[in-house]
């Protein structure tokens, strides 16, 4: 089962997130090869798709952004979670969770005009 991690963003904001991970022998995971992926949904299944953008750092470190244009997409609530496809074959998915956004208020809604 993955580990339980939850995500609070605030909408608008770029989101940045450095996870390095050890195996049970507390060893570094090996993480050449390997293909890290992770989505933000509004809920398992949803069709609301946020992608993160998921980096490895050799041996063991998964650098993981949500870039502020697409975090001004994200439903109020939802879930996440990451996933590493090894060269093996083998699919692992270490973390998952659920997703909070707090609204924003600068640029948050439409633009008035002000007075001169």
């Amino acid at each position: 089962m993955p580990a339980q991690f939850p995500l609070e963003i605030y909408r608008g904001d770029t989101a940045r997130l450095s996870v390095k991970l050890w195996d049970n022998l507390h060893e570094p995971v090996d993480l050449t090869g390997c293909l890290v992926k992770a989505e933000i949904r509004d809920r398992p299944g949803g069709t609301k798709i946020v992608p993160l953008t998921c980096t490895v750092v050799l041996p063991n470190v998964i650098g993981i952004v949500l870039d502020a244009f697409d975090s001004e997409g994200l439903p109020p609530a939802g879930v996440w979670d990451m996933q590493i496809t090894f060269p093996s074959g083998d699919v692992k998915t270490p973390l998952a969770g659920p997703v909070t956004v707090t609204p924003d208020v600068t640029d948050s809604g439409p633009h008035v005009a002000l007075r001169p």
